[in-house]
């Protein structure tokens, strides 16, 4: 027996002895961690080798980090050996570039080198996510276990460009909220902040020389209730929702993302998107009228596949040298606040059904020879990309801008799926890969029964599925990916961070980490890891990567089979058509369910090792007719 059983021990020591991998997200390069541990000393000192105001900054980032979650004291001593040592290499190492790092914790001592200061940051990054979560918290958790497995990692991106947008137009953050933003984004090592300032519903950033656009286009009317279906304002009902960001608070924002790595590209969304433009200076608009801006009516039609056409002119004159003169005012304005080198002009979802009515523009087509409204609009976004080229920066736009002719130069952001990204890439044209069905994530991503309204879906594992590279597509064009948080139906922080994670995760990881790194049932342990991080952060989430996927198969013309699938494997449903609440002890979905002559509703809850784990869902049988398309 003996024989046996002390192998058998030997065996479990060494199994349960093994350190278990830290959830680091994105996924690193490489990364090797021993039995070893590394204690937070109760008074630490950070030191850091290098002639750099940047590297002094990280210093004190990581100091404030410590003590305000700790509770410790921590010293900072340029060029000493402290407990963290943040180092910049004396020779470069070509295989870490301008963003690796290596991060080697040690018993007594961690220390993060690197190229450049960009690395030293994302190193720290990846640090706090070896401590234990309770390093996340804003006020000190005294009685943590301040120790982490001693590990070694090796680090670098795959893309340069790995962004978040924010709509800041439809739903207007505060400074302090986008500041917020930027903190939360670059624990995930995104480097790029596009803000959408401008679009039917608000202009958010200041011109001095074109004042009204935020005296008049920043505010509209305030409404509360489900977007698109709300009341249209009178003219002189008070417009007192909304808000704009002085060139100051621009300039404050720029530096702040500055000091976290994170480049800021700003937006102005022309042709289209123009009623808050056209709103403080008519004149600018092909259709004479009186106009407001949008307070969340419904004013675009969209009938599918598509397609769509407007009730209201939200458009540019294309044919007005007024127009253009508007624009140049706008774009240096812009050109001298932003040091980054592209501005994004939009050019997306224009509605030209005005411009055909419009003699101006009729005009115009016959003295430029355009010969149909995709040449008009590619003549438009031609002369904004030369005012844009004059002022020293480069253009960027939506897909749309290749529509009749791109502008020379022009990057491409490309939204709807992959196919313009593809085109700009052949024709030897930057792209930003953000396609919709993959990176929108302002979108349902559990079933639309139980989510907050909107109107498409992007799951977590289909966000995950996310490379910024199509088959055959040369990679030197594609700068990287991007994720897009649209605010139509974004009234609160709390619901903006509800879409935003866990899908974020999972683009951060597409646009950092390799492809053959990637594992997806890795990343949902790691995912669940860092729910313990957001919950430490007071940072909410969804937890719909739990939820049942319906789906309907119809049997004949009065019956159907209920499919229910799911994002997680270990994982199972629990079901009733009870008038009930499930828990645990329901029976467990095997096989397609048959409906019950009388049921009224399907209630499902998921659970794992029989702890209830999803949520309630209660799906009434009238909604799964409709989808299986029985009368």
């Amino acid at each position: 027996m003996k024989r046996i059983i002390l192998p058998l021990l030997a065996l479990s020591i060494s199994i349960y002895g093994m350190a278990q991998a830290p959830a680091i997200i994105p996924e690193p390069l490489k990364m090797e961690t021993s039995n070893g541990k590394f204690e937070l000393p109760e008074q630490s000192t950070i030191s850091f080798k290098g002639n750099s105001p940047e590297l002094a900054a990280i210093a004190n980032q990581v100091k404030q980090k410590l003590e305000q979650a700790t509770g410790r004291s921590v010293s900072i001593t340029p060029g000493g050996e402290g407990t963290i040592l943040l180092q910049l290499l004396p020779k470069a190492d070509t295989t870490l570039g301008k963003e690796g790092y290596r991060l080697s914790v040690g018993d007594k001592k961690i220390t993060i080198e690197a190229n450049q200061p960009a690395g030293i940051f994302y190193g720290v990054q990846t640090l706090w996510q070896l401590f234990p979560a309770a390093i996340e918290s804003k006020t000190p958790i005294k009685d943590a276990n301040w120790t982490i497995a001693t590990t070694t990692i090796t680090d670098k991106p795959r893309f340069g460009w790995r962004g978040l947008m924010l709509d800041v137009s439809r739903h207007f953050f505060t400074k302090q909220q986008v500041k917020d933003f930027i903190d939360n984004m670059v624990k995930y090592k995104y480097n790029m902040l596009h803000l959408h300032l401008t679009d039917d519903q608000g202009w958010r950033i200041e011109i001095k020389s074109l004042p009204r656009l935020t005296e008049v286009g920043a505010w509209r009317a305030e409404r509360v209730g489900r977007w698109g279906d709300w009341s249209k304002p009178s003219p002189d009902e008070p417009k007192s929702y909304g808000g704009f960001y002085t060139q100051d608070d621009i300039r404050e924002l720029i530096q702040y993302a500055k000091d976290r790595f994170v480049t800021i590209m700003p937006e102005i969304d022309v042709p289209g998107h123009s009623m808050a433009i056209v709103a403080a200076y008519p004149e600018l608009s092909a259709t004479p009228g009186n106009y407001q801006v949008n307070a969340g009516e419904r004013f675009m039609i969209w009938p599918g596949n598509g397609h769509f056409y407007g009730l209201i002119d939200n458009t540019l004159n294309p044919a007005s040298e007024k127009t253009y003169e508007y624009l140049d005012k706008i774009f240096t304005e812009l050109a001298q606040l932003f040091p980054f080198e592209y501005i994004h002009m939009g050019g997306d979802e224009c509605y030209k059904g005005f411009w055909e009515k419009s003699d101006a523009v009729k005009g115009l087509m016959k003295k430029e020879k355009l010969a149909n409204m995709d040449e008009v609009q590619s003549y438009f976004v031609k002369r904004v990309g030369k005012i844009i080229a004059s002022k020293g920066k480069k253009m960027m736009g939506w897909d749309e801008i290749l529509e009749g002719g791109i502008a020379p130069g022009a990057a491409v952001m490309s939204w709807r799926g992959e196919e313009g990204g593809i085109k700009a890439a052949n024709m030897k044209h930057n792209v930003v890969m953000s396609p919709n069905q993959y990176t929108y994530v302002d979108l349902y991503q559990g079933d639309p029964i139980a989510e907050l309204p909107t109107y498409g879906s992007v799951r977590l594992k289909k966000s995950y599925e996310f490379n910024p590279v199509p088959k055959g597509v040369d990679p030197q064009y594609i700068l990287g990916g991007q994720a897009n948080l649209w605010s139509e139906r974004l009234h609160t922080v709390r619901h903006a961070e509800y879409m935003l994670w866990p899908r974020a995760f999972s683009i951060a990881e597409s646009v950092w980490s390799l492809p053959e790194k990637k594992d997806w049932n890795k990343f949902i342990q790691k995912t669940e890891t860092h729910f313990k991080r957001l919950d430490a952060a007071d940072i909410n989430y969804s937890r719909s990567m739990y939820d049942p996927i319906f789906s309907v198969k119809k049997t004949s013309d009065s019956t159907f089979q209920i499919i229910l699938d799911k994002e997680i494997e270990d994982l199972d449903i629990h079901y009733t058509f009870y008038e009930v609440f499930p828990d645990s002890h329901y029976p467990v979905y095997k096989q397609p369910l048959e409906v019950p002559r009388d049921a009224v509703n399907l209630r499902v809850i998921t659970s794992r090792n029989g702890k209830i784990i999803g949520k309630m869902i209660t799906m009434p049988i009238e909604e799964l007719k409709k989808r299986a398309k029985i009368k």
